[in-house]
């Protein structure tokens, strides 16, 4: 049998790669784990969740302040905002999430990180910095990053992605984001509401196009009532400009070019997998521009390399990641044939309104030729929405023809943390006449999830039929007011 430096080494400190490093270390392992930047926690720490939900925080925190008044408070007027202070705030947020990813606490479990640029030699040994270091197992988890298309002029006049937009000095007076999937998105609304005049630009007719179209146009909606613009349906011809002014030129579907002024473009035009500088020809390791090729155990075409989190070209969210690692760990240390099963995977989009899905929406069941039904309830009608003025929304369960869900999609407040709910039950097979009857604490958001499959049971349980059959078996004597009667009865007290 070879030797080797180590039982597994890790090449990526994001999502999926510390939850390999941590669950093999801890399994007696000799474990390395490898990131090129100078700290653990990938995209999502740096440069994606956390610091884009903080500021999210932050905007959303600002606008309520200046709607004061919508809460039967006085109204505030509000100084500009200081984007260095909300800078650092979100730096201040990494920071202490960045202890429970440091180099100290993996070490104290047993992997050995190291920093640097690291290549394929061949199928078990890699270049780190001019070392060879071996592996019996390996793990590519190298993400991805923000993908730059060829757009004349985009990169002489200068633009930023995710990388850069949460270290900004100063707030943009106008800013365009190319790209209206979650990221464009969510930084448009809460950059608009920081006081940025934001405008979204996509080739598509939607915004977040693998949604539901009345679900999006509806965060749309919101976003437009709050001042963000938007040219969908249009093409970007061209950047000019330089240094704080720049010039985008788009061509909506009606042919005439219409050009945008900002002080800041947005790239944010879907993700590239990070793959370029690995090296995986020479550990004969096969892959597309779309990620790198695994099977149903996220191995490669090498079976003791794996790939793990965005490289895969899979789903690309933090919580696949780790999922997926623990697929890999499940495989590579256990040596258990765990496959991945994505049925109930659930996203969120965190504008405000958030939006959350698990499982299929009428998009996805109409195209998988699924005959369905959809069952729907408003936070216009849930107590609690109204009471904290939040009413905007719905929520939208999906059903097959013999009532078994097939997703669920929520649009409105808190919605990430309210889909949890159906995460629990249809992971865990929970009947909907159990959900339907399940007590939940009033008023709460969650009231929701109850009603909507309540609504699923109301008209068998009040028909016309359970009726009939209650008054001749128990002698029911059926209504006791018609809305005739009343308005009798109305008219009488009036005279």
């Amino acid at each position: 049998m070879a030797d080797y430096d180590y039982d597994i080494g890790i090449i990526g400190g994001g999502a999926a790669g510390l939850t390999v490093a941590s669950g093999a270390a801890q399994l007696g392992a000799r474990t390395l784990l490898v990131e090129k930047e100078p700290a653990l926690g990938g995209d999502c720490l740096h440069y994606g969740c956390v610091p884009s939900k903080t500021l999210i925080r932050s905007a959303h925190v600002y606008h309520d302040m200046k709607h004061a008044e919508r809460y039967g408070l006085p109204p505030v007027d509000l100084p500009p905002v200081d984007f260095s202070r909300v800078a650092r705030r979100i730096r201040e947020v990494i920071a202490v999430i960045q202890k429970h990813d440091s180099e100290e606490r993996f070490c104290r479990l047993g992997a050995k990180v190291a920093f640097g640029t690291v290549f394929f030699k061949n199928d078990h040994t890699v270049d780190l910095d001019g070392r060879a270091i071996s592996a019996r197992t390996w793990v590519v988890a190298t993400g991805s990053s923000a993908a730059v298309p060829p757009i004349p002029g985009l990169r002489e006049s200068g633009y930023i992605t995710n990388r850069e937009i949460f270290s900004l000095k100063t707030l943009p007076g106008k800013m365009i984001v190319l790209g209206a999937g979650p990221i464009g998105i969510e930084m448009a609304q809460a950059f608009n509401r920081l006081g940025t005049a934001v405008t979204v630009v996509d080739r598509a007719d939607q915004i977040l196009g693998k949604e539901d179209p009345d679900m999006a146009e509806a965060v749309q909606a919101v976003m437009a009532s709050e001042g963000v613009a938007f040219h969908l349906g249009a093409a970007v011809e061209k950047v000019s400009g330089a240094g704080g002014k720049k010039t985008v030129t788009v061509k909506p579907g009606t042919g005439l070019t219409l050009d945008l002024s900002a002080d800041a473009v947005l790239v944010a035009m879907g993700r590239s997998v990070n793959v370029k500088d690995l090296w995986l020809d020479a550990a004969g390791v096969e892959y597309e521009p779309t990620g790198i090729t695994v099977d149903a155990r996220l191995r490669t075409s090498q079976k003791h390399i794996f790939a793990a989190g965005d490289v895969s070209g899979g789903y690309q969210f933090t919580h696949a990641a780790g999922y997926e690692g623990g697929i890999v760990l499940s495989n590579a240390v256990f040596r258990l044939p765990r496959k991945v099963d994505y049925t109930w995977l659930p996203w969120c989009t965190y504008t405000d309104p958030e939006l959350a899905s698990i499982g299929l929406n009428e998009r996805a069941a109409r195209d998988a030729g699924i005959d369905y039904s959809v069952w729907t309830e408003t936070f216009g009608d849930n107590d609690r929405g109204l009471a904290e003025g939040q009413a905007d929304g719905r929520i939208k369960l999906i059903l097959d023809k013999k009532e078994k869900p097939l997703g669920v999609q929520i649009l409105g407040p808190r919605a990430g943390d309210l889909i949890a709910e159906w995460v629990a039950a249809l992971n865990g097979g929970v009947k909907l006449s159990t959900l339907a009857s399940a007590i939940h604490p009033y008023p709460t958001l969650g009231e929701i999830s109850k009603r909507v499959t309540g609504s699923v049971f109301s008209p068998k349980i009040f028909s016309e039929r359970v009726q009939k059959g209650l008054k001749f078996f128990f002698n029911l004597k059926g209504r006791a007011c018609t809305p005739e009667v009343c308005e009798d009865e109305r008219l009488k007290s009036e005279v």
